[in-house]
């Protein structure tokens, strides 16, 4: 059985995660600020009183790698102490400069547990300043986004982390005793749904079809001097709430919270190509689980498609390694969900030679009905699926064990135990593709079983290609039906119509395109 460790590298870092002690053996001074921090800090803090969102993103996106790059490749950046005296001790900015010190520790060190808690704490103070306090500022969506996203990963890595209990120390149990609240799957969600709730983000999106707001054509932020923050962290949070549940496997109230986002849309979830992809990617992943295929191959194919154009325009975001990550997972998803529903007609040639490049060979073995097939829905499962946790705290009375891959082992039995049911019908499917008539009797012999055997596969067939989708309706995933009248089996494929549309304005463009370059070129 493939068995990978789901202790995921850290989201923005290709860096291996050195020992939590390495700062102090690099002589590391917590109260040391250099110029060029101080200067950081400085106008940072000034950017973001004057709501200039523009320089807050460059030194976010930039500033902020550089300097990490440059100064604290292994060491923490200096004490929120240390530089609050540079900002008049200005308590919401020291909150903000603590989320990206602990997120910069994550990605290059390897956090202690108590860092873990104060952490946990931080993020409790920030959020409750924005849920409750007068936020006056504007900060860049992609800033918002990684906040949203840290907390996430922040939980899921302290739930592997406490799942590991075998080499815990008596300190470290004693701890996770004392500070049994943090990290709490309940506080989580109630984070989660606070920021959804009290932003109003629900009713807003809801005015805005009706042409009462204007919140995805401003990208989420407030022209009219009033702040964002709330609001796009509420927007942010329902995904926060899709991937959380993802992670418990409850794919049901995953998809529910991200049903105010329509994502068959351009929105501000796609003004953050990290955003973008976890959205997708989570979205894709329960509606797989949740034997909903075509949405799930439909949804694929947009996202592989848009990364495959963009990705060149990517290579020096810190975000890079993860976006490139992640497609080759949601490759490995596509070819999951195209095995067990043939449906190739939904995928664009461009995905498609690509899945063909990298599965192809896989996907055909797949198909088969024997161990093989199943080792390998085994391992692209295993390689492709989120790092699932068990959330409730262990029993630290008993014998000391790790249990850290318990909810990945459930998770990929309930997978498997789907994939041998359906695998026991592409026998019936390969017989149906033959015929547009066939009787019941001469399908029964020709799989070699009695009538009433086959009679009972074929309800089998049906049920298994349909699904329910979101708004309660049953939907059909196959590519072929079929129905049985007087023992006669009468096929009927489904062809989507050909939108000719498409392909007309596609070759309107690329004609244009030719124009515009014969146009260019000057006759001698």
């Amino acid at each position: 059985m493939a068995n990978f460790d789901h202790d995921d590298a850290p989201p923005n870092s290709a860096a291996p995660p050195a020992a939590a002690s390495s700062s102090d053996a690099l002589g590391y001074d917590p109260n040391f600020v250099p110029d060029s921090v101080k200067s950081f800090v400085v106008h940072l803090y000034r950017h973001i009183r004057e709501k200039n969102v523009y320089e807050i993103h460059q030194m976010y996106e930039t500033s902020f790698q550089t300097l990490s790059e440059r100064l604290f490749k292994d060491t923490p950046w200096p004490s929120v102490d240390a530089v609050a005296h540079y900002v008049d001790n200005d308590h919401v900015f020291c909150l903000l400069y603590r989320e990206m010190w602990f997120r910069h520790l994550y990605a290059r060190l390897s956090p202690t547990l108590k860092q873990r808690i104060d952490s946990w704490d931080n993020y409790c103070s920030l959020f409750q300043v924005v849920l409750h306090g007068v936020v006056n500022m504007q900060l860049p969506n992609q800033w918002l986004w990684d906040m949203v996203d840290e907390f996430v990963y922040q939980f899921q890595s302290f739930c592997q982390y406490r799942a590991k209990m075998k080499n815990k120390t008596e300190q470290e149990i004693a701890l996770l005793t004392q500070f049994d609240q943090a990290w709490n799957v309940y506080g989580v969600l109630n984070f989660l749904q606070a920021l959804v709730e009290k932003s109003m983000i629900v009713q807003i999106l809801e005015q805005e079809k009706e042409g009462l707001e204007q919140f995805t054509s401003t990208d989420g932020y407030d022209y009219n001097g009033g702040s964002n923050v709330l609001k796009v962290l509420g927007y942010f949070s329902m995904v926060g709430l899709l991937r959380v549940h993802c992670l418990l496997g409850d794919y049901h109230t995953g998809l529910k919270c991200l049903q105010p986002i329509d994502i068959s849309q351009q929105g501000v979830y796609t003004s953050v190509i990290g955003s973008h992809i976890t959205t997708i990617y989570h979205y894709g992943f329960a509606n797989l689980m949740l034997r909903r295929y075509v949405e799930a191959i439909r949804e694929f194919n947009k996202i592989l498609l848009y990364i495959y154009k963009t990705k060149q325009y990517h290579q020096k975001s810190p975000q890079y390694e993860q976006i490139l990550k992640k497609n080759e997972q949601m490759y490995a998803l596509l070819a999951i969900c195209l095995s067990l529903c043939p449906q190739v007609k939904l995928v664009e040639e461009t995905v498609n030679s690509q899945l063909r490049e990298k599965y192809g060979e896989k996907m055909i073995r797949m198909q088969r009905y024997d161990d093989e097939a199943f080792a390998i829905y085994d391992e692209l499962f295993s390689y492709a699926c989120p790092k699932f946790i068990t959330p409730s705290a262990p029993s630290f009375e008993e014998p000391l064990v790790n249990y850290n891959q318990d909810a990945y082992r459930l998770q990929l039995k309930l997978f498997l135990y789907e994939v041998k049911q359906q695998q026991l019908l592409s026998g019936v499917r390969t017989f149906l593709k033959v015929y547009s008539t066939i009787s019941l009797g001469k399908l029964a012999n020709y799989m070699e079983v009695d009538e009433p055997t086959l009679r009972t596969i074929l309800m089998t067939y049906k049920h298994k290609t349909h699904a329910v989708d979101g708004d309660g309706k049953i939907i059909s995933n196959a590519d072929l039906d079929f129905y049985i009248d007087d023992d006669m089996i009468h096929v009927v494929e489904s062809r989507p119509a050909k939108r000719y549309g498409d392909y007309f304005l596609r070759q309107i463009v690329k004609l244009e395109g030719v124009i515009n370059d014969v146009d260019r070129i000057k006759l001698e």
